[in-house]
């Protein structure tokens, strides 16, 4: 899982990268500051040993996105619990009532416009409140809000399926804000970490959604019973965000880890100039090096939004962009989309294809994307190629309506007649959407200041969260066009 990269002293530039390499003896010969002569002999960077730093962020990350992933994820069990929504409505308004129909797209918007409310709110309370604090707290709210879930699995809600549907609602808002403080506190935690701590966090978010589309295909398979297969399934999250919990209180107890994190709290340090393939454990300077001794009032204050938007703005905008074309196709299109040879009682069709072919595969993609980030970092942090490529990705929108989603009203033409279409479809967004989305991540907080790494964390959270908002609602419009 984790890959050493402590010990590299080669590294090569890339030819879309504007920063160049780093004599890394140099570097790691000059203090960045001058240290009193008494405690120069005894400073040293300790080694993550046996990774464990690495996997405790991987874990993190994987815990971040994981309430939501297990509740997408589970759609045979949602279309089960609220299949009389539509009783209650004559056939006529049944075709546009029917929560199911738009189902993915309601949760999108409930899981992703309260969270970009809640990361304004953790930006502010960057320096107010501490980080152990606002971690710990939100993964418990996770982790009662599943617990709600999972105990109404097995209660009869067929008399009162609106009711459910609000209190699925309501529990989705709770943990993905809870989530969404939770990854974006963590995120801003490694800035302060080498880079590479900055990728294990970010692939274990994608980890989450494999881990949740494996759970449930191994469910369908043991649990024929639609709710004992759920209940084995939440319980499944229930468990790691436990997990979770334990290892975060583990984190400061590692040596490695206590060093940068005891660290964070005083030092002030210009930006970082990276290689495109940066992710070892050195600390690199600027031309304009600054010796003045730290801040020691900059606890309490806002952050300066405008210093760190300048440094890092198109690298915000490349997240918000990635993301805002994914939730629009992932999962409220892709997972509405049928083989075109469906055969009534077919297990293939009518049950594993879309687990298969749209979570599992995406989210397996989405990792794959990520994970290659930790041996190539292209296009660089100022390359004009890298928004370019974010871009491009808006040309999924069209080919996925084109395939065989269902049901269609408007756009009856099927463009893309064959299973292999959606596929390849989904295995190219899941992978630009990992990949991309990673390099503007990791680089974001090692373009700014030091001091400044946990809010500039905190900032990319929340372009990918307004992504992801903006992009829940357009995903609603994109369901009624078709």
């Amino acid at each position: 899982m984790a890959v050493d990269l402590e010990e590299q002293d080669d590294y090569h530039h890339s030819a879309n990268s504007l920063y160049k390499p780093v004599d890394v003896t140099t570097q790691e010969e000059t203090p960045l500051f001058e240290e009193p002569e008494g405690n120069r002999h005894g400073f040293h960077k300790p080694k993550d040993h046996f990774n464990g730093t690495y996997i405790i962020f991987f874990l993190l990350g994987t815990s971040s996105l994981l309430p939501l992933n297990f509740i997408i994820t589970a759609k045979n069990y949602w279309m089960y619990k609220l299949q009389n929504c539509s009783e209650e409505v004559s056939p006529a308004e049944q075709g546009t009532s029917d929560v199911r129909d738009f189902f993915e797209s309601y949760i999108s918007m409930a899981s992703t416009v309260p969270s970009v409310l809640c990361l304004i709110g953790n930006f502010l309370l960057v320096n107010k409140v501490s980080v152990s604090v606002r971690i710990l707290s939100s993964l418990v709210t996770m982790l009662a809000a599943l617990v709600v879930i999972t105990v109404l699995v097995k209660v009869d809600t067929s008399t009162w399926t609106s009711g459910f549907f609000v209190i699925t609602i309501v529990c989705v808002v709770v943990s993905s804000s809870a989530a969404t403080i939770f990854s974006s506190s963590v995120f801003g935690l490694t800035g302060s970490f080498p880079m590479r701590n900055s990728q294990a966090l970010i692939s274990g978010q994608a980890m989450g959604g494999t881990v949740s589309a494996v759970a449930l295909v191994v469910d369908l398979a043991a649990a024929p019973d639609v709710t004992d297969s759920a209940l084995s399934y939440f319980l499944t999250a229930d468990l790691f965000v436990i997990l979770c919990i334990g290892m975060y209180l583990i984190l400061p107890k590692l040596e490695y880890s206590r060093y940068y994190m005891e660290r964070r709290q005083g030092s002030t340090q210009p930006p970082c100039v990276l290689p495109s393939d940066y992710l070892e454990d050195v600390d690199t300077a600027t031309g304009n090096t600054s010796l003045l001794p730290p801040d020691r009032n900059q606890r309490g204050r806002i952050p300066p939004l405008g210093s760190i938007l300048k440094e890092m703005g198109v690298l915000g905008f490349c997240v918000f962009y990635v993301f805002f074309i994914s939730i629009i196709i992932f999962p409220a299109i892709s997972s509405s989309i049928e083989s075109v040879d469906k055969v009534p009682g077919s297990l293939w069709t009518d049950k594993y294809f879309t687990p298969l072919t749209s979570f599992l595969l995406y989210n397996f993609a989405d990792w794959c994307g990520r994970q290659i980030t930790v041996w190539i970092q292209a296009p660089g942090p100022k390359s004009k190629l890298l928004p370019a490529l974010v871009l491009l990705r808006t040309f999924f929108v069209p080919v996925f309506m084109l395939c065989n989603f269902q049901p269609r009203k408007h756009i009856a033409k099927v463009f893309f007649t064959q299973d292999a279409y959606p596929v390849v479809f989904t295995v190219l967004l899941g992978f630009s959407n990992g990949y991309l989305n990673t390099l503007a991540m990791m680089y974001g907080p090692k373009v700014t200041p030091k001091e400044l790494s946990e809010a500039a964390g905190v900032l990319m959270m929340m372009f990918l969260q307004l992504g992801l908002a903006l992009g829940s609602v357009f995903s609603v419009l994109a369901v009624h066009l078709m």
